[in-house]
């Protein structure tokens, strides 16, 4: 894989156009998917994970990989913290893709019969279950303490999974919030000619290439279904999706509590590369930008909505606003 594909944006579709996407992105999952085993040699020599490997460290190129702290560290401990950190992205994406897969079936359960949409959904159901599969595995080879969520949002999440029951608007908006801050995380990471790892090269080449279609179908889904909700899920859904998208994206932005702990980081290193660290927000930014972009169009970006966006460090003081 050497050409990774960009997502399908067709702005507004009418019925017979929204349907023939639908069904094309149902082919493509026929045509070109993986499987989490056959389709990575995990026991082939270059893919062994050695926590000392040199290409796990952080470059300079990372917000945390930059800072004076983590250059003084030995050799060992920068590349165990670069390994400790993807495996713990991956440990909470698996946990986010079965809130995602439960949510998915609970939406096919409340489709219509012949509907174009219900196929599709289970074909996204099992490239999520193989991107766990895939996940899960990178974290066992890892060999290390790995924790995914905390326990609240744990908690909070497992609420998100009855809104594709009951407001699966809002429900897309969080898939959204889930996918595309790592999405673009990965894409920025294969464009960079880094000399990466090949395992983890060939998970990030797997992931983002089916997550085109992921992000496609819940764009378009929302584009169909906002402009139809009553004034107040309208008011709910803009307010929601930036508080939504400032905790997603943090998620696979930034180490979590217990690689601060485990490899005893300083607050002030935090602060230096995240809380106060400029580049560090317009990275965050530009995560969540094609989201923001989205909502503007669909008229759920302006006025309070506008501001709690500000607010939450998700968009540049000069930011229009409509």
């Amino acid at each position: 894989m050497t050409s990774l594909p960009t997502e399908e944006r067709l702005g507004s579709l009418d019925d017979a156009q929204y349907a023939a996407l639908v069904e094309r992105l149902s082919r493509q999952s026929v045509l070109k998917h993986y499987d989490a085993f056959a389709d990575i040699a995990w026991d082939a020599p270059e893919m062994q994970i050695d926590p000392d490997d040199p290409r796990w460290e952080l470059s300079d190129d990372d917000v945390l990989g930059r800072t004076a702290w983590y250059k003084a560290q030995p050799p060992g401990v920068r590349s165990r913290i670069g390994l400790h950190m993807l495996a713990t992205f991956m440990k909470i994406g698996v946990e986010f893709e079965s809130v995602l897969q439960r949510g998915l079936l609970d939406f096919a359960d409340r489709l219509p019969g012949g509907s174009p949409e219900f196929r599709y959904v289970y074909h996204e159901v099992i490239e999520e279950g193989q991107h766990s599969l895939m996940f899960t595995e990178f974290v066992r080879r890892a060999g290390l303490p790995v924790r995914g969520l905390a326990w609240w949002q744990r908690f909070g999440a497992r609420q998100v999974m009855r809104f594709a029951r009951t407001f699966p608007e809002l429900f897309f908006v969080f898939v959204l919030g889930g996918e595309d801050p790592i999405d673009h995380v990965q894409r920025r990471a294969l464009a960079s000619g880094r000399a990466a790892h090949p395992l983890i090269r060939r998970i990030m080449q797997i992931h983002v290439t089916e997550e085109a279609r992921h992000l496609c179908f819940a764009r378009h889904y929302l584009r169909r279904r906002v402009p139809a909700l009553s004034r107040v899920r309208r008011f709910m859904l803009s307010r929601r999706a930036p508080v939504i998208l400032a905790i997603m994206s943090q998620l696979m932005m930034r180490p979590s509590q217990t690689i601060i702990r485990t490899y005893g980081i300083p607050d002030e290193v935090i602060r230096e590369a995240y809380s106060r660290n400029p580049e560090h927000r317009t990275r965050t930014q530009e995560a969540v930008a094609k989201v923001r972009d989205l909502l503007a169009e669909l008229g759920l970006y302006s006025g309070g909505a506008a501001r709690l966006w500000r607010v939450l460090g998700l968009t540049a003081p000069s930011h229009a606003v409509a």
